[in-house]
């Protein structure tokens, strides 16, 4: 059930789309989501876009084929499974974009099975909601 929101400063079709694939294979492999939960929005840069970043913050060294990658998703992860989750989406980040992994900035956001609506104005992962 992760909601995914991927956001390059430099990108095309392609890159975004093997962007988006590495991060649905690293939450498969690394979590052990369904294959079949895939959504998804892929952005890249361009006019009217501002992407404001600090190059050496924390010590990692970025530049402009920075990575935002957004994941909300059901509580319960342990900070291992969350950790494995990160190095596994900056591997496949390199493997299938290019994308060096210093340039992979990964944001969880944690919620409940109630927070869910897949449609039709229901909460369907909550019975009797």
């Amino acid at each position: 059930m992760p909601f995914v929101r991927i956001d390059a400063i430099h990108a095309d079709e392609h890159r975004l789309e093997a962007l988006g694939r590495a991060v649905h294979d690293a939450l498969v492999e690394a979590i052990g989501i369904p294959d079949d939960d895939l959504f998804q929005v892929l952005t890249a840069g361009g006019p009217g876009r501002l992407f404001r970043y600090d190059p050496g913050y924390l010590g990692v060294q970025r530049d402009d084929d920075l990575v935002f990658v957004s994941i909300t998703l059901r509580s319960g992860r342990t900070p291992q499974q969350k950790q494995a989750l990160y190095r596994r989406i900056a591997e496949l980040a390199a493997a299938y974009a290019g994308t060096e992994p210093r340039n992979v900035f990964v944001s969880l956001q944690e919620n409940e099975l109630v927070d869910w609506s897949f449609g039709e104005g229901v909460a369907q992962y909550v019975v009797n909601a």
